[in-house]
């Protein structure tokens, strides 16, 4: 897979990129990941890429003609062109999935007063990562990188991420390591049980719980077991300690 990043600020991206799961990844060739500078689509002097919008008003707007020269670039057959926004899609883990399948992406980072209308004319879709305004678009371009990568085979054990929260539509039960007993905080004895269905039952009781308390909207989306259910009732009735 290859993700392309535009932004003007290509230090902030290549930071994070530089650290942890993503630089393996990148290492190991599991992905590619471009850092492009807008700047070097710019054909005006001292490689200006913004100005102030016409109408008036506060701020600058990025440029059109930059994003224009960079997509028509970069874009192949199968590329998904992505705009980073508050006015887009909620971005969540199914569409993490999603875009975990492609063979191509390109995110464009918007910055000050956002980017010239007519970019839009140019992009499949418009993705927020939250009901507010960031600086810039970098921040929310590294999210849907994070969580794409880590969805590719070989980045981490299917496991880790097939028990995240979000991925059976419950948020992910608590984890514990040692040591065992620190300050009178003890693990849950189920734990070093060694009695794997009881510890697999435990989990998704606490599942059911973390989200009962925390993200009660979630379980009006799910077709639960029978056993979820009671378990529910439990919670519900405050037996759950």
């Amino acid at each position: 897979m290859r993700i392309d990043i535009i932004t003007i600020f290509p230090k902030m991206v290549d930071a994070y990129l530089n650290e942890s799961i993503l630089k393996r990844a990148i290492q190991d060739k599991k992905v590619e990941i471009n850092v492009i500078n807008l700047r070097d689509y710019s054909d005006l002097k001292h490689n200006q890429v913004d100005d102030t919008p016409y109408g008036g008003g506060s701020g600058m707007l990025l440029q059109f003609p930059p994003f224009y020269r960079a997509i028509n670039d970069l874009k192949k057959e199968n590329t998904r062109v992505l705009l980073t926004s508050p006015k887009g899609k909620t971005y969540n883990q199914a569409l993490a999935r999603d875009y975990a399948s492609l063979e191509h992406i390109i995110i464009l980072c918007g910055h000050y007063e956002g980017i010239d209308h007519r970019v839009n004319h140019f992009i499949d879709e418009e993705v927020s990562v939250g009901d507010y305004v960031l600086t810039g678009g970098e921040l929310s371009a590294l999210i849907l990188t994070d969580s794409i990568v880590r969805l590719l085979p070989g980045v981490i054990e299917e496991e880790s991420h097939l028990n995240d929260s979000f991925e059976d539509g419950l948020l992910e039960h608590p984890h514990y390591t040692k040591p065992q007993r620190f300050e009178g905080f003890d693990v849950p004895e189920i734990l070093l049980s060694g009695n794997h269905g009881k510890i697999a039952e435990w989990r998704r009781f606490m599942s059911l719980k973390e989200t009962y308390h925390k993200r009660p909207d979630l379980l009006k989306k799910l077709e639960l077991s029978k056993k979820d259910l009671e378990m529910l009732e439990i919670i519900k009735e405050g037996h759950d300690d």
